[in-house]
């Protein structure tokens, strides 16, 4: 009989990866360490949603930590909700913990990793001025001679990237965007600080693709293969489109959860 969609499936953690390696000589705390470690693993489905943890004994032991470190590892990550205690049970990956928030909160896939607490790196791919393609134009308000930048990125975690990113930016609204790093800098804080143009809102259509030979090399996989795909459309104060971006991300890496509130029956 099959489990019910949130119910544990696995009986025993003996299966699961485990291979981290503490620096005991580093500044960083070992439960970090091994938070931070944990972490990545239940983002990227290394551990699978649901499935049970080895108790902490077997953990600590094969840490070579005493369970006191290991156990502030495990209280750090059941507060964040990426794991789940249940008692006489165990502790398990929780249902739905790895996917990123970007479908009720307007802030990037990069700013949801980060608040994860997430490892990853940004690669450019590349950053210059050229002409709006035709069908972006509209949706940016903008004409033929608008210069726009567009940014190219990969963000890349320690299986390989996640996600593809494409994005157009109204140059004309912010001069010189072209020369900025964006391997280190934010897209958008760039634009609220660097730029004094307040984000306001965002429109975001989600749906499934096949990977086209341009999607499979940035994400290293094969031409045909599933991926998420996002369109985006961000507006500044006012009302006035400012950036477009198309994103592709890894399904077997990343997923995409909504948690949604329903309205109160009527009285």
């Amino acid at each position: 009989m099959p489990s019910p969609p949130d119910a544990p499936t696995s009986d025993s953690g003996a299966e699961l990866p485990l291979d981290i390696e503490l620096n005991r000589d580093g500044d960083e705390p070992l439960h970090r360490q091994i938070e931070q470690a944990m972490r990545e693993y239940v983002v990227t489905g290394r551990w699978p949603a649901r499935s049970r943890l080895p108790t902490e004994p077997i953990l600590a032991d094969r840490l070579g930590v005493n369970r006191g470190t290991l156990r502030r590892a495990l209280v750090g990550l059941t507060r964040e909700g990426l794991l789940t205690q249940i008692r006489g049970r165990g502790t398990f990956v929780a249902a739905g913990a790895m996917e990123p928030s970007i479908a009720q909160r307007f802030r990037t896939l990069a700013e949801d990793f980060r608040a994860q607490g997430f490892e990853f790196r940004t690669q450019v791919l590349g950053s210059r001025l050229e002409r709006i393609p035709l069908a972006v134009q509209a949706l940016l308000d903008a004409d033929s001679s608008t210069p726009a930048l567009r940014l190219e990125r990969v963000l890349r975690g320690r299986r390989g990237p996640l996600a593809y990113v494409v994005n157009y930016v109204r140059a004309d609204r912010c001069p010189g965007i072209e020369e900025i790093d964006f391997a280190q800098e934010s897209l958008f804080e760039t634009l609220e600080i660097r730029y004094g143009i307040p984000i306001a809102r965002g429109r975001r259509t989600f749906s499934a693709r096949r990977a086209d030979r341009e999607v499979a090399r940035a994400l290293e996989t094969s031409v045909g293969e599933p991926v998420l795909y996002v369109e985006q459309v961000t507006y500044a104060t006012g009302g006035r489109p400012i950036e477009y971006s198309d994103v592709w991300m890894d399904s077997t890496k990343v997923t995409i959860t909504s948690m949604l509130e329903r309205d109160p029956p009527p009285s």
